[in-house]
């Protein structure tokens, strides 16, 4: 036992770093794990495929025919303007998509299908309800009564049929890429079809511009009602000014504006009056001066005025001259006299100093027929004029200054006015705009118009079969998955270690009945021998000493092939020249005494109750190197017997008479016999049926030997069939190598 317990401790770690490396290694790609879950249905699955196929033939077989006819339209995102006048609405919003996904939703608004509902009268059209399988309901019809006129509420339910039947059958598709849209319409009659579409077109280009001058209606409205203020506004400030300025004496000769219609200045009568009296007054005084130079001339040369100095004719043609002169100098630094336009220039100077000479002998001749009296009376005259357009501008002056001050309460009323004025242009001017801001080019035009369609579009044979295909395929999905979820054992040897988390030693293939097992393993070359030597050699690797010298076979239920397992590892054994002893440790149900044709009188049981004499409990066989202890009479309670100690003083006793001991032992769950009978061996041998038990029961089994510590060195799966060996990720292989059509039949 010491032995034993020391091994077990020496392989722990050994066997986890076994158990990780052969989960890598068993683990199949996933994409095998789903061909092996569809070969195991495939005709469950095949079934599905075909039935949904069937069912999609006959559906389309007896489907109506449908009439699919499609117009395109086109929809521009600018759209054309006639009169050059915005409207409320920016005409560059940089938001297409958003366009666009509203075009596509107004093209399928209720709205839209109530204005061809109306349009081509369908309330009241039965053939339109027959299109699409429904009949036209009239009151009194329930009676018999034929050709009965429809109430207005039945006409109501009627219209909402239609528009119903309208929206359920349009279909708006938008060409990716592009401006265009097909409207399509599918009902059992091709006329209607064509008809509707082409209506449906139609009417959604009107609506547009229904829209477009519907949504200035309110614009409008509220700029009549300003309109109306602001022209009483403007009449009353109007009046207002007026009677002002009658008021004052402020009488308004012309007016200077800015663009806006805004009074910048306005001249009155008294300024120009006054600015005309101030130009007066100014030559007025411009003559006195010169009366009085003239009147001041005497007989004394050095003390008289030169007339020609004085007049202003004279001086204004000597200093044209002289620019001249300068002109002409620097043109002579450059070019010689003869140049055209030095020539020009000198031509100039000569009409001038000719003009002047002129003019100094005409005032040279006047002023000597003047006598000294008549110099002096101009100037008097002079004097006079000067002092009474004086006194007239300081009159003016007063007055203009009593107006500029009336004028302050003038230019408010001016002011106010002018706003007005402004503000009622603009908003006539935008009113008018308005009025005209929808008509323009419509940016929806129908580019094909719908025909008549020549064959049905619906049913699709192809289509419907492939949907059918589709919906098998889905349906196959989802059974399968279910009944794989429902049936949990272990279907392929490559799900052993990823699911139970423990090696595989190998697998056994199916054999009808254990006696048939059993002849089997007589025959070295058959399958089932074959099987279980690659078994053996595999526990020859569980442990650093080879095959354990004691190990307990065991399973989770009953039936699952573990004393064939037992009965079958012994006998390879015995075969390769050791001394075997199996044991039957299922004290509750044994079988091994009828493999062998033994007596089943004494055995185990006797020994654990307290027999001594263990070798006259061991029987020998007909097979090589294998001897037998059968499990001996039922016990009251087999699970006190293997809680003492006399189990483990029989393997003790054993060891050292035989090579190797082999423990049949009863199953695990449910039990209390192999966890008890796990402490007294070196290892644990661990059978699973192949579609037998549900994994979740296999786990459980394991882990009630994992509590009490047993070490379990791997498990065997029995009753393989060939079709899951065939996909089990190499287990199997080889077995029926070289025996042709020799494999039994019964496999």
């Amino acid at each position: 036992m010491n032995q034993i317990s020391s091994v077990r401790k020496e392989k722990t770690i050994a066997e986890e770093a076994e158990l990780s490396a052969n989960d890598v290694t068993i683990a199949p790609p996933m994409v095998l794990q789903y061909w092996e879950v569809i070969v195991r249905w495939k005709w469950f699955i095949i079934g599905i495929i075909v039935a949904c196929l069937a069912i999609g033939l006959l559906v389309t077989m007896l489907t109506t025919p449908k009439y699919t006819a499609a117009a395109r339209v086109e929809i521009s995102r600018q759209q054309q303007n006639v009169t050059k006048v915005e409207g409320l609405e920016s005409p560059s919003n940089p938001y297409d998509l958003e366009f666009y996904q509203t075009q596509y939703a107004l093209l399928e608004a209720r709205s839209l299908a109530e204005r061809v509902a109306r349009k081509l009268r369908l309330s009241n059209n039965a053939a339109f309800f027959k299109a699409h399988g429904q009949e036209l309901q009239r009151d009194g019809e329930s009676n018999g009564g034929a050709g009965a006129k429809i109430t207005d509420t039945l006409r109501k339910q009627q219209e909402n049929r239609a528009i119903v039947l309208l929206m359920q059958n349009i279909q708006v598709t938008p060409i990716r890429g592009s401006s265009l849209i097909d409207v399509r319409y599918t009902s059992t009659s091709p006329q209607f079809s064509a008809e509707i579409a082409n209506a449906w077109t139609q009417q959604f280009i009107e609506q547009s511009m229904d829209r477009r001058f519907d949504s200035t209606a309110d614009a409008r409205k509220f700029l009549e009602g300003r309109l109306v203020d602001l022209r009483s506004k403007l009449e009353q400030s109007e009046r207002d000014l007026v009677s002002y300025a009658a008021d004052k004496g402020i009488v308004a000769l012309s007016r200077q504006q800015e663009a806006g219609g805004k009074t910048t200045s306005e001249r009155t009568l008294i300024s120009a009056d006054l600015e005309q009296l101030s130009q007066s007054l100014a030559d007025a005084v411009a003559d006195r001066v010169e009366a009085e130079a003239r009147a001041r001339t005497n007989s004394d040369k050095s003390g008289s005025i030169d007339p020609l100095v004085t007049n202003s004719a004279t001086s204004q043609l000597r200093q044209k001259r002289a620019e001249i002169e300068s002109e002409y100098a620097k043109l002579m630094v450059q070019f010689e006299p003869n140049y055209p336009a030095a020539r020009a220039l000198k031509e100039q100077i000569d009409n001038l100093s000719d003009s002047i000479a002129r003019e100094e002998r005409r005032l040279t001749s006047r002023d000597a027929a003047r006598s000294a009296s008549s110099r002096n009376n101009d100037y008097r005259a002079a004097v006079q004029r000067e002092q009474e357009l004086r006194k007239r501008v300081e009159i003016l002056k007063k007055g203009l200054d009593t107006q500029q001050r009336d004028r302050i309460q003038y230019n408010i009323y001016q002011r106010e006015a002018d706003n007005n004025r402004q503000l009622y242009d603009s908003i006539l001017q935008r009113y008018k705009e308005i009025g005209v801001a929808g008509v323009g080019t419509n940016n929806v035009s129908i580019v094909d118009l719908a025909m008549v369609p020549n064959g049905p579009s619906s049913p699709n044979l192809p289509l419907n079969l492939a949907i059918a295909f589709l919906v098998g395929l889905a349906l196959t999905g989802i059974a399968t998955f279910i009944l794989d979820q429902v049936d949990e054992g272990i279907q392929f040897p490559s799900q052993v270690g990823r699911l139970l988390r423990i090696p595989l030693l190998g697998s056994v293939p199916y054999v009808e009945g254990q006696q048939g097992a059993f002849a089997l393993l007589g025959d070295a070359k058959s399958e089932m021998s074959e099987a279980y030597l690659s078994i053996r050699s595999n526990l020859a690797f569980s442990t650093d000493h080879g095959v354990p010298r004691s190990l307990m076979v065991t399973s989770t239920q009953p039936s699952e092939g573990k004393s064939t397992t037992s009965l079958a590892i012994a006998t390879v054994l015995g075969r390769t020249g050791k001394k075997v002893i199996i044991v039957d440790a299922d004290m509750r149900s044994p079988s091994i005494h009828g493999f062998f044709e033994l007596g089943n009188k004494m055995g185990l049981s006797n020994f654990l109750a307290g027999e001594n004499e263990w070798k006259q409990l061991v029987s020998e066989t007909s097979t090589k190197g294998v001897s037998v202890m059968t499990a001996g009479p039922k016990p009251p309670s087999a699970a006190e017997l293997l809680s003492s100690d006399r189990m483990a003083m029989l393997i003790e006793r054993l060891n050292q008479e035989f090579d190797h001991i082999v423990v049949d032992s009863p199953p695990i769950l449910g039990l209390a016999d192999a966890p008890l009978l796990s402490r007294a061996v070196e290892g644990c041998l661990f059978v699973v049926q192949a579609e037998g038990v549900a994994i979740r029961g296999a786990k459980s089994s394991l882990s009630r030997l994992q509590e009490v510590h047993a070490h379990i060195l791997g498990a065997v799966l029995t009753k393989l069939k060939y079709r899951q060996a065939g996909y089990g990720y190499g287990y199997g292989y080889g077995y029926g190598y070289g025996y042709g059509k020799d494999k039994p039949e019964n496999q």
